[in-house]
């Protein structure tokens, strides 16, 4: 288990979650610090692993997949965990998977073109390794990738 976190530390994530390529002396200048301590701050974060990586955003709709699924899958053979999770890992479509508790052996987030794209999907996955799928087209995001901290 990770120890609490101070609140400058805080600061810090809630700023990089909102804008990972944020320089150093713009969170020293939000934070209080000199650039060199919020560059000291960062790379104690990244070492520690609070900090496990950077990205860009990208446009669904401007790379014309901006049709998004969540996909339930009820595994043919759920004990073959593996083998769903490379099959899943295959399909460029899937854009996040998770191990479930309940009735489905996985979920998935799904971004593709149109509904046709998505009937392809859905065809692949029901002849690889699902004996059966239930599928949410989301209509609307409000949100996503809400920051894990905010600011303090």
């Amino acid at each position: 288990m990770m120890t609490a976190l101070e609140r400058t530390d805080q600061q810090i994530l809630a700023l990089l979650a909102r804008n990972g390529r944020m320089s150093f002396t713009d969170l020293g200048w939000a934070t209080g610090l000199s650039t060199s301590a919020a560059q000291q701050r960062v790379r104690r974060l990244e070492q520690r692993g609070v900090i496990t990586g950077y990205h860009a955003d990208l446009s669904a709709e401007a790379l014309d997949r901006d049709l998004t699924a969540i996909i339930s899958v009820h595994a043919l053979n759920p004990r073959a965990d593996d083998d769903i999770q490379a099959v899943l890992a295959g399909m460029p479509e899937i854009t996040t998977c998770y191990s479930i508790a309940g009735d489905a052996s996985v979920l998935c987030i799904a971004q593709v073109g149109n509904t046709t794209e998505l009937d392809g999907l859905l065809s692949q996955i029901r002849h690889q390794i699902a004996a059966s799928t239930t599928t949410i087209v989301a209509l609307t995001t409000y949100f996503r990738d809400r920051p894990l901290v905010d600011e303090p």
